[in-house]
């Protein structure tokens, strides 16, 4: 079984040295939640991130299906959104004996509708995962997730 720790620091809503009130950063994490709503699905890919807009993935090396909630109400005095785990998948047959993760999308239940995307790496990515390689048939699953928005 591969545990899985995600660290986004979501750096990229706001570039500039901007400080935003504790209740308005909770606020943008809760629309996470709200947009990726019950049953979103967190997939492991190998391969080049594509954009994030929707660009072609690349190999499909596990899927595994968020909590119902996807995710508690964000805290306001820290800034982090802590979704519910564990969210739990295999790996898919396109692994083989072992390839690495190299980025991860969140989507929708319906599938196909986007919430975001990441790399995955062992350290200095945005998801952590201790080893990357996923196998066919093997139990993957996240034990802690959290997205934590920078405040200057």
């Amino acid at each position: 079984m591969i545990l899985v720790f995600l660290k986004q620091f979501l750096k990229g809503w706001n570039e500039m040295a901007l400080g935003f009130l504790g209740n308005l950063r909770a606020s943008r994490l809760d629309a996470i939640t709200t947009y990726a709503g019950n049953g979103a699905l967190l997939r492991l890919y190998s391969g080049t991130k594509p954009v994030t807009t929707g660009g072609t993935a690349t190999t499909l090396l596990a899927e595994l299906t968020c909590g119902t909630p996807f995710a508690g109400a964000a805290n306001t005095s820290t800034g982090v959104l802590t979704l519910t785990v564990p969210i739990s998948g295999t790996g898919a047959s396109a692994a083989g004996a072992g390839t690495a993760a190299t980025w991860f999308r969140i989507v929708k239940a319906d599938g196909s509708t986007i919430v975001m995307d990441g790399t995955v790496g062992t350290a200095s990515t945005d998801l952590i995962m201790p080893n990357t390689t996923i196998a066919s048939g093997q139990p993957v699953q996240v034990t802690s997730f959290t997205i934590t928005e920078a405040n200057t």
